[in-house]
């Protein structure tokens, strides 16, 4: 296999595994966490309508994983990562789901454009495209996100979220070693033309050699 066909192969194993991994915990989360209140059928839940109307008529129950700090609770997401944007259910939808559809074509884009060598941006690339499929399809056939993961310290909660959260968030963060990793090969490479180019004029008698 080519240099340049590896990092196709890591955006399809990669971003193929972190989709399956999302979906597998979202199907997980929707028939397996307790969900109180009165739904729309004969008072039982219907999952996602009831908990995803406005105002629900459902919600998820806690489920311990560490007490104090972390639980399972169901959550139907209207807006982006982490609860975003989720006071506008009609326009967020949409929205939304051009803004996921892009980012995937934008990162397509970033990886046929990156280097061969490039590897930790591929798997930040694979990453965000996995992760972005994964709450762009909840988005296309729920019309909203499924989220299930809970961290709080005592009563102060951060926002729910899920396996396609996570992995956005790890690849976004690799995407910012790799800006970085750049940068320093950029000082490495004006260092050594400098330091070739400083050379090539005292052999050429054009400047003076103070080691001398």
């Amino acid at each position: 296999m080519t240099e340049a066909r590896k990092k196709w192969m890591i955006l399809i194993v990669v971003a193929a595994l972190s989709l399956v991994a999302d979906q597998a915990t979202k199907i997980w989360a929707r028939h397996s966490l307790p969900v109180i209140g009165h739904g729309s059928n004969n008072g039982q839940c219907v999952i996602p309508e009831d908990i995803a109307a406005v105002p629900p008529m459902c919600g998820g129950q806690a489920v311990k994983v560490i007490d104090g700090y972390w639980d399972w609770r169901l959550s139907m997401n209207h807006g982006s990562a982490f609860g975003l944007f989720a006071n506008s259910p009609g326009v967020a939808r949409v929205f939304l789901s051009l803004v996921g559809i892009g980012a995937v074509i934008a990162m397509l884009f970033m990886l046929k454009k990156s280097r061969d060598d490039q590897r930790i941006l591929h798997y930040a690339l694979a990453l965000v495209v996995g992760g972005a499929i994964g709450n762009l399809l909840d988005r296309m056939y729920f019309g909203v996100v499924t989220d299930f993961v809970l961290w709080h310290y005592h009563a102060k909660e951060w926002p729910v979220f899920n396996v396609a959260d996570v992995v956005l968030v790890v690849g976004v963060g690799l995407m910012f070693i790799d800006i970085q990793k750049e940068k320093n090969r950029d000082k490495r490479s004006k260092k050594e033309i400098s330091a070739d180019r400083d050379d090539k004029a005292r052999k050429a008698g054009l400047v003076k050699d103070l080691r001398e």
